[in-house]
């Protein structure tokens, strides 16, 4: 037994020292890579990707699902803060479905359906209109979702204390609503009108004045409003408010488009003029107005002629009444002349126009635009691309020349435009930084290294094979010298002197100096 133990150790001890130092490091480098690389590969291939399963639930149920999904072998962590639970990404689908089952989560699903299962003379008048409170909440934001381009509709409800007293007047209820809608879904003003009759009409004593409803991505919809007229300063101040905010959403949107989310912050400022007139023009114009004439409707023409010596109607026209087109003569003296009469009377239609003009009641007479963008690389404001500001410029002047009222300044030259504009680049200091949640993957240049390591160990391999090969062949071949077996064919008999000269030889052989000394010493005593 020991002899089996003893001759590979004694092997391994033979290969080992037949080896060249560089051989040796090589084998030990290689052996220390081919660990390391076991090790990285077991780290990456054993490593289990966690996703959220559900977010921002509270930590009561957080607990009952970890409990669920432990009881069920799914390896699971929880995230920071104890709202979140985390497990592997290829079991998330499944694990929802089952869990949904199962009655998973809880958490703000209360509909109408609680007050069935959970009836109970024990509730307290507050537990019920917290609890009927967040049943609207949910079947609200349930009826929105089935709308066309609502993904997900998340609704707050506000609703006033009713007063005890039939005296008192109970305030306005509000809704704010938040809707996760289809990318790039536009919706139109009937769907929007649709969506705020639905809550106006779904909770008591709410207006839809006192509704908001926004995506998810801050855009607002608004209720298209009749017209106030501008009759006192808060209706002017509302108008003016609403005319800025849609500009400035406008520009905001396009721009964003152009240049990315959280890249442009816009501004906008008007000059409304809320003077309303009310007017009447009675017009009367030819219809032919390159003659100035009109049509004729009717035409009288007299012609009168007399030549001869009997006294006729002569002289000069009376000048007394100017209105008988001439007709009347103051006698002459003479009584022999000439009489001649010409007559034309002409009766024309024109154009009798009758106007009651009521101005609108607010022109914009001026619009100031301020956009900040941030360049791509925002510690670089060269990074901007050359003519994307000029571009900008030239948006912001068409939306300047269409919305200002012509009447008051008439056509804008591009130095009034240029003063009304204004289009700065630098970096945005005081944002906000979001952080996408990304999902771990192995980069490419791992594959890349981890190839070459394999390359490595085969060639390692191969290389070990062989020199064992070697190895093993040496020494077979010195135990097949150690079975030859060579009789000594020196025959001389072992005796004292040839004893001691032999051990003179091999001290002469390992230890030369002290053989010298010896022989110093017997001549010394000769």
């Amino acid at each position: 037994m020991n002899e089996r133990i003893k001759k590979p150790i004694n092997d391994i001890s033979v290969f080992w020292k037949s080896r060249t130092k560089m051989q040796k490091g090589t084998m030990v480098g290689s052996t220390i890579a081919v660990i390391l690389i076991a090790a990285l590969i077991t780290y990456f291939v054993t490593k289990i990707d966690f996703v959220p399963l559900y977010s921002d639930v509270t930590p009561s149920e957080i607990g009952r699902i970890k409990e669920t999904l432990d009881t069920q072998g799914v390896p699971n962590e929880i995230a920071p803060g104890g709202t979140s639970i985390l497990v592997p990404a290829e079991q998330v689908d499944s694990l929802l479905v089952q869990l949904a089952a199962e009655g998973f989560p809880e958490s703000g699903m209360i509909d109408y359906s609680f007050f069935s299962q959970n009836a109970g003379f024990g509730m307290t008048d507050n537990e019920f209109n917290v609890l009927k409170l967040a049943s609207m909440q949910t079947e609200l934001g349930n009826l929105i979702k089935s709308v066309e381009g609502v993904d997900d509709a998340k609704v707050m409800i506000t609703l006033p204390e009713e007063g005890v007293f039939l005296s008192q007047s109970n305030e306005a209820a509000s809704a704010s609503i938040v809707l996760n809608t289809d990318p790039g879904y536009q919706f139109t003003e009937t769907q929007i009108l649709s969506l705020y009759n639905l809550v106006s009409k779904s909770i008591p004593n709410l207006s839809t004045e006192d509704i908001v409803i926004t995506n998810q991505y801050f855009e607002y919809f608004d209720l298209k409003q009749a017209s106030t007229g501008g009759a006192n300063v808060e209706d002017q101040m509302t108008v003016k408010k609403n005319i800025e905010r849609d500009l400035q959403r406008q520009v905001q949107t396009m721009l964003s488009t152009l240049m990315g989310q959280d890249k442009v912050v816009v501004s906008v400022t008007t000059d409304i003029d809320f003077k309303q007139e009310n007017r009447e023009e009675n017009l009367v114009l030819p219809v032919d107005e390159e003659n100035m004439s009109g049509i004729e409707i009717s035409a009288q023409r007299i012609s009168e002629t007399f030549t001869g010596e009997n006294p006729v109607v002569g002289g000069t026209p009376a000048e007394e009444d100017p209105t008988d087109n001439g007709t009347s003569y103051v006698a002459g003296s003479s009584s022999n002349g000439d009489y001649e009469r010409l007559e034309d009377t002409i009766n024309s239609e024109v154009n009798k126009i009758r106007k009651e003009i009521v101005e609108s009641p607010y022109k914009i007479r001026d619009i100031g635009i301020q956009v900040v963008v941030e360049p791509p690389s925002p510690e670089d404001v060269t990074s901007m691309p050359e003519g994307v500001q000029d571009d900008i410029e030239q948006i912001l002047s068409t939306i300047i020349r269409t919305s200002i009222d012509k009447g008051e300044v008439g056509v804008l030259t591009d130095e009034q435009l240029e003063e009304k504009i204004v289009v700065s680049v630098q970096a945005f200091n005081g944002k906000t930084q979001t952080v996408a949640e990304t999902t771990p993957t192995i980069p490419w240049w791992i594959y890349v290294i981890g190839g070459i390591l394999l390359v490595a160990i085969i060639l390692l391999v191969i290389y070990i094979f062989r020199s064992r090969k070697n190895v093993e062949e040496v020494i077979i071949m010195e135990e097949q010298l150690e079975d030859i077996t060579i009789d000594d064919i020196n025959d001389e008999k072992e005796t004292e002197a040839t004893l001691r000269r032999k051990q003179l030889e091999k001290m002469a052989k390992d230890k030369p100096e002290d053989f010298a000394k010896l022989l110093r010493t017997w001549i010394a005593d000769e």
